[in-house]
Parts: C-alpha cells; sequence; structure tokens
C-alpha cells in the first residue's frame, strides 16, 4: 500500500444522465430500470445508419445561464452541473477560501473527457466553412480544450492543488478518480473534485463508431438497444453526461462532520498491448488490473459482493470482462451481483466510469444492487450472476464493491470502494 496510507472517502455525489438531472432521479431511474435511450430528432440525424442515442434528461439549457452555456462546451456543462451538485452535497458553502473548511491550495480537480469538445470543434468548422472568420467563436479554443470542464470546475470551486484530465478513450473517468485518490493519499490535496464527462452525440462520431461496427443499429427499438451480456447484443448505445464524486481524505472529512458514503480503496492499472480498438479476447490486461488492484489494496476477494461492469454490450468485450473476473476472482464470482448500467444510460465513454462510479457508491450506500435491463436470451459464454429484473438487496455488514472501465488502446482500470 502506499506509504502515506491515508483513508480516501466519498462526501459528495452529482450527476447528469440520461436517467436524470442529478444524482438522486439518475439513481431512482437506474433502480426501476428504465431505459434513458430514444430517436435522434433532427435532419442532421435523419440519414445515419444509427439514429438512436440516450441524450441527458435535462437539457443544460434548462439549469445554467445562456451567457456561460454560450462560452462552455457540452462537456463542461454536464461537468460543471455534476460538480455543482457533489459539492453542496458534500457540504461545502462556497469556493475554497470563502469556506472556511477547505483551503484553496489544498483542493484539487480531475475530471476527464474521452473526446473533449468534439462538438464545438466540428460546428465551429461548419461555422467557417458557411459563414466566414468572423463569425467563428473566440471561445473556441477553451471550449474544445479536453482540459476545459476540470479546468472550469477548477475555476468553480477555487481549486489550487491542481487540475487534471487524464485521458483513456472510455476509461478516463475512472482514471480520474483513481487520480485523484493518488492525489489525497500522497498528501497533495485533502479533497479533490473527480470524474468524467462526455458530449459526442454529433454525426461525425456517430458514423465512425457505427463504421467501425462498434454501435448497436436496432433503430427500430432504441429502449431495447443496449443489451449487455444478451446472446443477441451487436454493440454499444452512444451516451452522454457527467458524473462526479468528491472525495476526501477521511480525517479532513471528520473534522469539518462530513457525511460519508463509502471509502475508496484504490485502482487497479493495466494495458492490454493487443490492439487499438479491440480488446484482448482472453480479458489478459482487465485480470492484470484486477490482480494490480489486489496486491496495492487490502481488498480481498472474499468482500466484494457487487461489481458495475464495463459491458458495452459489444459481444467480444463483454465476454472477455467476465473471463478475466473468474480468472482473478474464481469461486467468489459467484457471489457478486453484477450490473450492467450501460444497458439503461447507454455509453458515456469518458463519462461513463464518473457516472458509474456514483452509481457504485450509491449501491454500497443503499446496499442495493440496480438490474441489467434487455437481457432476452442470456449468452452462455456469460458465467457470472447478473442482476436481471428487480434491483437486488446487498449484505449487511462490512462489503466492497468494484467499478470497471475500460477504452480503445486497451486501457484497464479499475476501482474498489467499501461501505462505511
Amino acid at each position: 500500500m502506499n506509504s502515506t496510507n491515508r483513508t480516501v472517502v466519498v462526501t459528495g455525489i452529482g450527476a447528469t444522465t440520461p436517467l436524470g438531472g442529478d444524482s438522486a432521479s439518475t439513481w431512482e431511474g437506474l433502480l426501476a430500470g428504465r431505459s434513458g435511450v430514444k430517436p435522434l430528432v433532427g435532419e442532421r440525424f435523419a440519414d445515419l445508419p444509427v439514429r438512436i442515442a440516450a441524450r441527458v434528461a435535462v437539457d443544460p439549457e434548462d439549469v445554467l445561464p445562456r451567457p456561460l452555456t454560450r462560452k462552455l462546451d457540452r462537456s463542461a456543462q454536464f461537468a460543471l452541473i455534476a460538480a455543482r451538485e457533489a459539492w453542496a452535497d458534500a457540504g461545502f458553502t462556497a469556493k475554497a477560501g470563502d469556506d472556511a473548511s477547505i483551503a484553496p491550495e489544498r483542493l484539487g480537480t480531475v475530471i476527464a473527457s474521452g473526446i473533449g469538445g468534439v462538438t464545438t470543434l466540428l460546428d465551429q468548422y461548419d461555422v467557417l466553412k458557411e459563414k466566414g472568420v468572423r463569425r467563428v467563436s473566440p471561445h473556441t479554443v477553451p471550449m474544445l480544450m479536453p482540459n476545459s470542464p476540470s479546468a472550469n470546475v477548477g475555476l468553480e470551486v477555487g481549486a489550487q492543488a491542481g487540475v487534471h484530465t487524464p485521458v483513456s478513450a472510455c476509461a478516463s473517468g475512472a482514471e480520474a478518480i483513481g487520480y485523484a485518490v493518488e492525489m489525497i493519499r500522497t498528501g497533495r490535496a485533502d479533497v479533490v473534485v473527480a470524474g468524467g464527462t462526455e458530449a459526442a452525440i454529433h454525426p461525425l462520431p456517430i458514423v465512425a463508431f457505427a463504421n467501425m461496427m462498434a454501435m448497436s443499429k436496432n433503430n427500430d427499438e432504441p429502449e431495447k438497444a443496449s443489451r449487455p451480456y444478451d446472446k443477441g447484443r451487436d454493440g454499444f448505445v452512444l451516451g452522454e453526461g457527467a458524473g462526479v464524486v468528491i472525495l476526501e481524505s477521511a480525517e479532513h472529512a471528520a473534522k469539518r462532520g462530513a457525511r460519508v458514503y463509502c471509502e475508496v480503496l484504490g485502482q487497479g492499472l493495466s494495458a492490454d498491448s493487443h490492439h487499438i480498438a479491440q480488446p484482448e479476447p482472453t480479458g489478459r490486461g482487465i485480470a492484470a488490473a484486477l490482480q494490480n488492484l489486489l496486491d496495492s489494496t487490502d481488498l480481498k476477494p472474499s468482500e466484494v459482493v457487487h461489481l458495475n461492469a464495463h459491458a458495452t454490450s459489444t459481444p467480444q468485450g463483454d465476454a472477455a470482462e467476465v473471463k478475466a473476473l473468474r480468472k482473478i476472482l474464481g469461486d467468489d464470482l459467484d457471489h457478486v451481483a453484477i450490473s450492467a448500467t450501460k444497458s439503461m444510460t447507454g455509453h458515456l465513454l469518458g463519462g461513463a466510469g464518473g457516472i458509474e462510479t456514483v452509481a457504485t457508491v450509491l449501491a454500497l450506500y443503499h446496499r442495493m444492487a440496480p438490474p441489467t435491463i434487455n437481457i432476452e436470451e442470456m449468452d452462455e459464454d456469460i458465467d457470472a450472476d447478473v442482476v436481471r429484473g428487480e434491483p437486488r438487496p446487498l449484505p449487511e455488514g462490512s462489503i466492497a464493491a468494484i467499478n470497471n472501465s475500460f477504452g480503445f488502446g486497451g486501457h484497464n482500470v479499475v476501482l474498489a470502494l467499501r461501505s462505511v
């Protein structure tokens, strides 16, 4: 374990997702087994091979003032909304310094995005072509930067210990949370605002993913298109939104009397070194990340009772993840209630690790595992206990949960959390 060995806890959560405009409504949607996937509306989507996606339930323009939305890419808008909720949920009443319980130089932010301000980039290029150079927004560069969400959240809360943006495709949000844990463990910060965000529902990314054969083309039944572990699964459904947690040293949280959701034990990391886009079919890299987690923390496989799986609904990826889990956890996997929440939210790419960590925190806090929807015929290669139909209560006592996130490039991130 790290030599500083500081205990890290979650004291606040926030989200804006296809299921709700905050963490409470998102959690309600997950427990209800509600799909956030809908048809895409508008002429620009009419002729695409994929015409479905999981847009946020509450548009940022309904929450943020118009002058602010004009200066922020949609990904940064999501991050700011989720961070504001998490900050207030943690009990902070103002930015660092103005709130005497946290000093600016002891506060950091780590908000990740897999793609950054891609819609700003593409839309402003259209403006350049169609309306000329004078009409391109002077805010374009600060909007399209991948670090824009983290930077804007840092400005919002007054963070001076560091503002960071790890980019590792669909593992980005989870890697951000893992990096934040290390900031606290090593003593660089007492509090870190961490998570992931993504806003890539645009014709070009959709067509690019579709041409890779990565996305579901079940346009006629949007709500059933994201179906992890189902025998007929045919790819992921693109989602958007953000999930943010407030991480804090246990000592700092206790000093200010904060409510604690759970402990974050740490992370496990590895790289497949197999293919830029395809998962390693045996799950070798995923298994290595999980083993790294076990080796670097005091987590025991028998403690793990819940898993929020990466499970994007791709034929190869879903199976490889379960193979890796079985290899490392062995028979202990039989006692793990697995939830694949992307069946409801779609795949938020770099934002996935953020909202799925929020879901994992709430699963531990409420001791309830959300269901996986749309499994009509379970793939016989999925040798695991997947929660289906109704939410499942989790055991009493000290329990642990894992959140998996993997990304193009062979990035593997495994986070572990424990009840308090």
